[in-house]
């Protein structure tokens, strides 16, 4: 049974799947598989995959290339439905994946895109790698109109508890959520000039300036950063060469 509310699959939807293989590869030290027979690839690390990615689909074209977090629940059709009686939205209705399991896209009252998903227990017992460091995902943040009412929203769906929150002065408390006694992630009001709501996902590297270097010779754009975060760690936020947006981490400048 997969533990309702944790964040355990990413997803890069883009343009070209050659060209984000070649960049993220570079960046982050992924080697790709196919698993789909050309129609969707997994991003590893040495214990596994972390990701998947996929060329998008025609009617996603005016979003743009984007990264997308699944999170798992028990049952996703009962999830979706819960979304929507909060105030949220299905993009996807629930559907099977064969072999996989069940997944539904659906957006928070406030617009942010997440996957439910119920894995299949795997033929070999064995659970995907959840670990720390270079490679893994480290980090999700929700930049949201209300924050203060995503973070309700989401710890009555999910119980992600309330951990420290950070004053920003004028862009609010950026406030932490935490499951698994462990901090996990971050919700902020978004500020004027961000349009929509959505999710980011931070990944870890080596060390910030040698993988900002590597992120702008492969055609990426940085955004933001490179910073020193209150955590101690650096972080650089940034856009690949089709313009999804993900942010990088880690505890070395």
């Amino acid at each position: 049974m997969p533990v309702t509310g944790k964040f355990n699959w990413y997803e890069l939807m883009t343009t070209d799947t050659k060209a984000a293989q070649d960049f993220y590869g570079k960046v982050i030290g992924w080697t790709t598989g196919d698993v789909g027979q050309g129609a969707y690839f997994t991003f590893n690390t040495p214990e596994g995959g972390v990701a998947g990615l996929l060329q998008a689909p025609e009617e996603a074209a005016g979003a743009g290339p984007a990264w997308l977090g699944y999170v798992a629940v028990d049952n996703v059709d009962d999830y979706a439905k819960r979304f929507e009686a909060a105030g949220g939205a299905t993009h996807r209705p629930p559907a099977d994946i064969p072999g996989i399991g069940r997944f539904s896209v659906v957006a928070d009252p406030q617009g942010a895109a997440v996957v439910l998903f119920s894995a299949l227990p795997r033929a070999d017992g064995a659970a995907p790698p959840s670990l720390d460091g270079p490679g893994y995902p480290s980090w999700r943040e929700l930049v949201t109109t209300d924050g203060p009412s995503a973070f309700e929203f989401y710890s009555k769906m999910f119980g992600w508890e309330k951990s420290a929150g950070h004053d920003m002065g004028p862009m609010g408390v950026y406030q932490l959520f935490a499951y698994d006694d462990r901090d996990r992630g971050g919700i902020m009001t978004r500020p004027a000039h961000i349009p929509v709501s959505f999710w980011g996902y931070y990944f870890g590297v080596d060390a910030i300036g040698a993988a900002t270097e590597r992120l702008k010779a492969g055609g990426g754009t940085v955004v933001n950063g490179p910073m020193q975060v209150p955590t101690g760690d650096w972080v650089v936020q940034a856009r690949d060469p089709q313009g999804a947006a993900f942010a990088l981490q880690s505890p070395n400048a």
